[in-house]
């Protein structure tokens, strides 16, 4: 099954980083985050990716064609023209990437990528956000309710710290980003059928969130995943610092891939 990624946004509220590359190559501990979302998608064992681009997307494009000798130990003798590779650090993957253009917006770029999607099932994902879930579980409930679309459906922490009052007006208990208000998000990670491309009617205008989301929710084919373990989107250069902090003390819980 092809895992389908959406990297060609803007990260407009990351600017202190997207000014200089796309959103999906910011780096968490040296790698980027797109890389982070592939290793856990390869954990569960589908290597087979398609990366829709847009924005800068030769930094992407770039990567991938230099992944072999970027990772690997090599010589380079300048006088005879020739390279040594030693030690050879790649992953079995399969990436195609997808040029989409700057402005399409989401829906259009799961349009465009229609040919090499085909009649099957696939998952998609956006090149922002790393978790722990468990994609064979996600698989089996898509599998198990037969709809068009499942949603991997999330309760992000809280941004501030919680305080409770006693009866004299002094806090009683003090919580460091409980979860917010209790409400369920979308956390991507979607399983979809490819009865998804008769939802998106507004060519590269389509918003996949707006109306096919909505359609397919009035007509009963959006399931959600509850994922009550770990789940984080990189907005901010908070959220960036955040995850490289848990990736550098070796607390990174998306990382299943080093607790093998």
């Amino acid at each position: 099954m092809k895992v389908v990624i959406l990297a060609g946004g803007f990260g407009t509220r990351l600017s202190e980083e997207t000014s200089l590359r796309p959103k999906p190559m910011v780096e968490i501990g040296g790698k980027p985050i797109l890389w982070h979302i592939m290793k856990t998608y390869a954990y569960w064992g589908f290597t087979e990716f398609v990366v829709l681009t847009g924005y800068l997307s030769h930094f992407i494009k770039d990567y991938f064609i230099n992944y072999y000798t970027r990772y690997s130990d090599i010589t380079v003798d300048m006088e005879n023209n020739s390279v040594e590779i030693h030690n050879h650090r790649n992953e079995p993957w399969k990436v195609t990437m997808l040029y989409t253009g700057p402005d399409t917006m989401t829906g259009g770029r799961i349009l465009r990528a229609r040919k090499f999607i085909g009649n099957e099932r696939f998952m998609l994902t956006y090149g922002d956000g790393v978790s722990d879930v468990n994609i064979k579980e996600l698989i089996e409930n898509h599998k198990n309710t037969g709809k068009y679309v499942t949603l991997t459906s999330v309760r992000p922490a809280g941004r501030f710290g919680a305080l409770s009052f006693n009866t004299e007006g002094l806090i009683s208990s003090f919580q460091e980003k409980p979860i917010g208000d209790g409400s369920w998000i979308n956390g991507g990670f979607f399983v979809m059928e490819s009865a998804i491309f008769d939802y998106l009617t507004e060519g590269d205008m389509t918003v996949l969130e707006k109306t096919p989301l909505e359609r397919l929710a009035t007509e009963g084919q959006l399931n959600a995943f509850k994922h009550n373990g770990f789940w984080r989107s990189m907005d901010t250069l908070k959220d960036k610092n955040d995850l490289t902090s848990l990736w550098t003390t070796g607390k990174a819980p998306w990382a299943l891939w080093l607790k093998q």
